[in-house]
């Protein structure tokens, strides 16, 4: 008797993505996971409620476009406004050509201040304020071009800048090294436009809101970073001297909290200085900020360089490099890749960190919220308004490093063996 064989067609298993089967695979996959899922639903639906309720309803949200130009620039003068502005279109200049010739992630982090800034332009906050006296003959959308083109003029030729010089930029690699050059220069030109000379002078006192949050935070990080990578260095050198001073340094800072660090340098530093020298108190809480900062770095540049094997040194070695050389192009990449996370992370507590100068007298974005609506009997009992408002900037700028430290990371393969 012959054998039959009896072949039975095997289905493929279903591999379909779309959302019904994801639905199904990952929330209602089982009985249990049907009931929370329900129960999550229902809990989400009676939270969101009462959120959507206060926010679309309930909330005074005059607060903001009322107090919105302090809380951007703080007490700076009106009629010296005209600085930021060159600023910011300085910085847009150098923004739009940076993304025209690396692309990647300057272009997308140029692209979303860009819709931000499309944002601010055509949202009508002024009509509203305006519309009984400033325009009460005009038609509705002829005050939306006014605001457009005459009130918001400058905001308009600083997102003309970004696009214009991205087109400008592309593909144009030469200008790398002047791009970098420019960057480098913007922090003191940045400084020199902002306080000016002479009779045409603005003292750093009328510097504040989110103007301020960001000078400072931004000078915090650029200085903290290659003075902690020092500091790390310092403390694994074999010479006992930079060793014992590298350490006691970052142990002593460590040690103590912030507040301390800033109360000292505008405080107590005032009386070490000679004869009628006085450091400004902008400048007194950037080194602050940037000495604690700096501390921090170094161990999360030290643990870096702990994970490195002794045989990647040895090797350089062998084929000749010098210390420095083996430091500079060997080791020292190497660990950076390894800790970037803790060292954005580092960024981050710096930017926070910025709103404990208003303790020292510097009205950055958190001591102006307190001061709107704290000091002006106009806004009292509007505190929820405005310290949501400065929630979602913190929350916006530190999602913003969180998100190119991802990128950077996985442009780089952190992470992947």
């Amino acid at each position: 008797m012959e054998n039959i064989e009896i072949t039975q067609e095997v289905k493929p298993p279903n591999t379909s993505k779309g959302p019904v089967k994801w639905l199904q695979n990952n929330l209602f996959n089982t009985w249990y996971n049907t009931i929370l899922t329900c129960f999550a639903l229902v809990f989400l639906f009676f939270v969101f409620k009462g959120v959507f309720s206060w926010v679309f309803i309930q909330a005074k949200w005059e607060v903001i476009p009322a107090n919105f130009q302090i809380l951007m620039i703080g007490p700076y003068p009106i009629e010296h406004v005209w600085r930021i502005w060159i600023v910011l279109w300085t910085l847009a200049v150098l923004l739009g050509l940076s993304a025209g010739i690396w692309k990647g992630l300057v272009l997308r982090i140029s692209t979303a201040i860009a819709g931000v800034g499309l944002i601010f332009l055509l949202v009508p906050l002024d009509i509203v304020k305006n519309s009984e006296a400033e325009y009460a003959t005009l038609e509705f959308n002829i005050n939306i071009i006014y605001l457009i083109f005459f009130k918001r003029r400058w905001l308009l030729g600083c997102l003309a800048l970004l696009v214009g010089t991205f087109f400008i930029g592309r593909n144009k690699n030469g200008l790398k090294k002047w791009i970098i050059g420019g960057w480098i220069l913007s922090f003191p030109w940045t400084m020199i436009m902002l306080h000016g000379f002479g009779e045409n002078t603005v003292s750093t006192t009328n510097w504040g809101g989110l103007l301020l949050t960001l000078l400072l935070a931004a000078v915090g990080i650029v200085a903290c970073f290659p003075l902690g990578v020092l500091l790390a260095l310092g403390r694994r050198s074999k010479l006992p001297a930079i060793s014992w001073v590298s350490t006691i340094y970052i142990e002593t800072v460590r040690g103590v909290p912030l507040l301390t660090i800033l109360f000292m340098g505008s405080v107590i530093l005032p009386l070490f200085m000679p004869g009628d020298f006085q450091l400004d108190k902008v400048i007194r809480a950037m080194v602050a900020l940037t000495l604690f900062s700096a501390a921090y770095m170094a161990e999360n540049v030290r643990g870096g360089l702990q994970a490195i094997p002794q045989g990647q040194v040895e090797a350089a070695q062998a084929v000749g490099l010098t210390y420095p050389k083996t430091t500079l192009f060997i080791v020292l990449p190497q660990a950076l890749r390894a800790v970037i996370p803790a060292i954005v992370g580092q960024f981050i507590a710096l930017f926070k960190d910025t709103a404990l100068v208003f303790i020292v007298g510097l009205l950055e974005l958190m001591g102006i919220a307190e001061g709107i609506v704290g000091g002006n009997p106009n806004w009292q009992g509007y505190h929820v308004e405005v310290y949501v408002l400065v929630a979602a900037i913190y929350f916006i700028f530190c999602y913003a490093m969180s998100y190119v430290s991802q990128k950077i990371e996985a442009d780089l393969g952190v992470g992947k063996h």
